[in-house]
C-alpha cells in the first residue's frame, strides 16, 4: 500500500490499516488520528508534525521511525518496537506503551505526562528535563538513562531497574519507589515530599537536605544513610532499618519509628517531639540536645545510648530501657 493509498482511503473514512507496510515511506504532517495501524511495518518511516492521535499500534515495527513533534496523544503502542526512533518533543500524553522496546530512542523535549511505560525496555535513554509527572514506569528498564532535571513527580517506578540511571535534580514528590535497590543514590537537596519508598534498599544514600515530609520509609533499609539537616515530619519508618545513619538536625516531629533500628545512629540536635518511637532499637545512638519532647518511649531500647543535653520533657521513662545510657545532666544511668 502506498502513501497516496492511504490517504485516499483515509479520506474516504477507513480508519483500518492493519498490517499495513510503510517502511521510509514519508507521511510527515499528514492527520491519521483514529486509525489502526496495529501489526504495521513502518521502519524509518518519516512522521514528523503527523497527526496519529488515538491510533492503534500495537506490536507495530517503527524502528528508526522520525515521529518529530508528532501528536501521539492516547496512542496504543503495546509491545511496539521504537528502537532508535526519534520521538524528539512528540507529544505523549497519556499513550499507552507497555512492554514497548524504546532502546536508543530519543525523547528529548517530549510530552509524557500520565504516559505507562509499565515494563518497557528504556536502557540508556535521554529524558532529561522530561515531564514525567504520574508516568507508569513500573518495572520498566532505565539502566544506564539519563534522568536529570527530570520531573517525576508522581510517577509509578516500583519494580523498575535505576542500575546506573542519573538522577541530579530531580522530582520526585508523591513518587511510588517501593521495593527498589537504590543504594548508595545522592537525592540531596530533593522534594520527595509524600514519597513511597517502603521496603527500598537506601544503604549508604545521600538524603541530606531534602524534603521528605510525610514520606513512607517503612521496612527500608538504610545503613549510614545520609539524612543529615532533612524534612521528615509525620513521616511513616515503623520496622525502617537505620544502623549508623546520620539524621543529626533533622525534623522527625511526630514521625513513626514503632520497631526501627536505629542503634548507634547520629541524632544530635534532632527534632524527635511527638516521634512515636515504641519498641524501636536506639542502642548506643547519640541525641546530644535531641528534642523529644511528648515523644512516646515504650520499650524503647536506649542502653548505652548518649541523652547529653536532650530534652525529655512530657516522656515517660519508666517503659523504657536505660541501662549504661548517658542521661541529660551527664550522669551514667544504672
Amino acid at each position: 500500500m502506498t502513501v497516496t493509498d492511504v490517504i485516499k482511503r483515509y479520506q474516504e473514512g477507513d480508519r483500518d490499516f492493519r498490517n499495513t507496510n510503510l517502511s521510509k515511506s514519508n507521511l510527515s504532517g499528514i492527520k491519521l488520528s483514529n486509525s489502526n495501524f496495529s501489526y504495521s511495518k513502518m521502519i524509518e518511516t518519516h512522521l514528523a508534525w503527523s497527526d496519529l492521535e488515538r491510533c492503534f499500534l500495537l506490536e507495530s515495527d517503527l524502528r528508526g521511525a522520525f515521529l518529530y513533534g508528532a501528536n501521539l496523544s492516547f496512542v496504543k503502542l503495546k509491545e511496539a518496537q521504537l528502537i532508535e526512533a526519534d520521538l524528539t518533543k512528540a507529544d505523549l500524553r497519556g499513550a499507552q506503551l507497555h512492554k514497548a522496546d524504546l532502546q536508543g530512542a530519543t525523547l528529548s523535549g517530549a510530552v509524557l505526562t500520565w504516559v505507562s511505560l509499565y515494563m518497557a525496555n528504556l536502557p540508556g535513554v535521554n529524558l532529561c528535563g522530561a515531564n514525567l509527572d504520574g508516568i507508569n514506569l513500573r518495572g520498566a528498564n532505565l539502566q544506564g538513562a539519563n534522568l536529570n532535571w527530570t520531573n517525576l513527580n508522581h510517577a509509578r517506578l516500583s519494580g523498575a531497574n535505576l542500575r546506573g540511571a542519573t538522577l541530579y535534580g530531580i522530582k520526585l514528590k508523591g513518587a511510588f519507589l517501593n521495593g527498589l535497590d537504590l543504594h548508595g543514590l545522592n537525592f540531596s537537596g530533593m522534594d520527595l515530599e509524600e514519597a513511597k519508598l517502603s521496603g527500598t534498599k537506601l544503604y549508604g544514600a545521600d538524603f541530606s537536605g531534602s524534603n521528605l515530609t510525610g514520606a513512607f520509609f517503612r521496612r527500608s533499609v538504610l545503613h549510614k544513610a545520609n539524612l543529615k539537616n532533612v524534612q521528615l515530619y509525620h513521616g511513616q519508618m515503623k520496622g525502617a532499618e537505620i544502623v549508623q545513619a546520620n539524621l543529626m538536625k533533622s525534623n522527625l516531629s511526630e514521625t513513626d519509628l514503632r520497631n526501627a533500628d536505629l542503634s548507634f545512629a547520629n541524632l544530635n540536635l534532632v527534632n524527635l517531639r511527638g516521634a512515636d518511637l515504641t519498641g524501636a532499637n536506639l542502642r548506643g545512638a547519640y541525641l546530644w540536645g535531641a528534642c523529644l519532647n511528648g515523644a512516646i518511649l515504650k520499650d524503647t531500647n536506649l542502653s548505652g545510648a548518649s541523652l547529653r543535653d536532650a530534652d525529655l520533657s512530657g516522656v515517660n521513662l519508666s517503659e523504657a530501657i536505660l541501662e549504661g545510657a548517658t542521661m541529660p545532666d551527664g550522669k551514667i544511668f544504672i
